[in-house]
């Protein structure tokens, strides 16, 4: 044994308290890598470089397996170009989960294609178009509306209810081709986002509940989270 193997003596890394933070963090935000990871402490006001927190990760044990995704064509991909800013097109579409008992969760999410925004994300057991309405009436509100709103062509966007609404609102209803769902791509990013860190991470007991958590996840979102 080389003499200078057997006097050597470890020495702590100094990283204590921030693995301590990493932790937290990565137990709160249970799917973020360690790039978003980094991006929260620098939040925190962690001066710290994004390798020692890429070091630091595998170390914890805090690695996200990603699930695998659906892959798409080349020739079915097409660009779709963002807003210049806020309040110019709108992105409507549903997610479905289960609450606890069973029962059907529906939730209607609307994402700003500018700023990446979620405007609303409400849940229900079942949503019409005059329910889908009257969460827009309901927006019009608190932040005024887009000049237009892209939608697939389910029955809750493309029906009476909402082409009323939209003509007396003078919004303009743009719907996506049956089967592309790339066309609504801003809006399917977000969806993927909130099933993967929201959704899958929890069980919701009662629709209350469920109204609670998602609630909470929006702000954080739209307030904490870097984008």
């Amino acid at each position: 044994m080389s003499p200078s193997v057997r006097r050597y003596e470890a020495k702590d890394d100094r990283n204590a308290q921030l693995r301590q933070d990493l932790l937290a963090l990565a137990h709160r935000h249970r799917r973020h890598g360690y790039r978003m990871l980094h991006l929260r402490l620098c939040q925190q006001g962690w001066r710290v470089n994004i390798k020692r927190v890429r070091c630091l990760y595998p170390q914890e044990n805090l690695m996200v397996h990603k699930r695998k995704r659906k892959k798409v064509t080349p020739e079915n991909r097409q660009p779709l170009i963002r807003p210049g800013k806020a309040n110019e097109v709108w992105s409507m579409e549903f997610v479905f989960d289960r609450l606890a008992g069973g029962r059907s969760l529906k939730c209607m999410a609307v994402v700003d294609d500018a700023t990446q925004e979620a405007v609303a994300l409400t849940p229900d057991r079942a949503i019409s178009g005059l329910h889908v309405a009257r969460v827009l009436e309901a927006i019009k509100g608190e932040r005024g509306l887009p000049k237009v709103i892209r939608s697939n062509n389910g029955k809750e966007f493309c029906g009476r209810a909402m082409a009323i609404w939209a003509h007396q609102n003078n919004v303009a209803l743009r719907f996506i081709e049956p089967g592309k769902p790339n066309q609504n791509a801003y809006v399917e990013s977000f969806n993927g986002r909130f099933r993967d860190e929201c959704l899958n991470e929890h069980w919701f007991t009662s629709l209350a509940h469920a109204r609670v958590v998602i609630e909470d996840w929006r702000r954080d979102y739209n307030q904490q989270r870097p984008k």
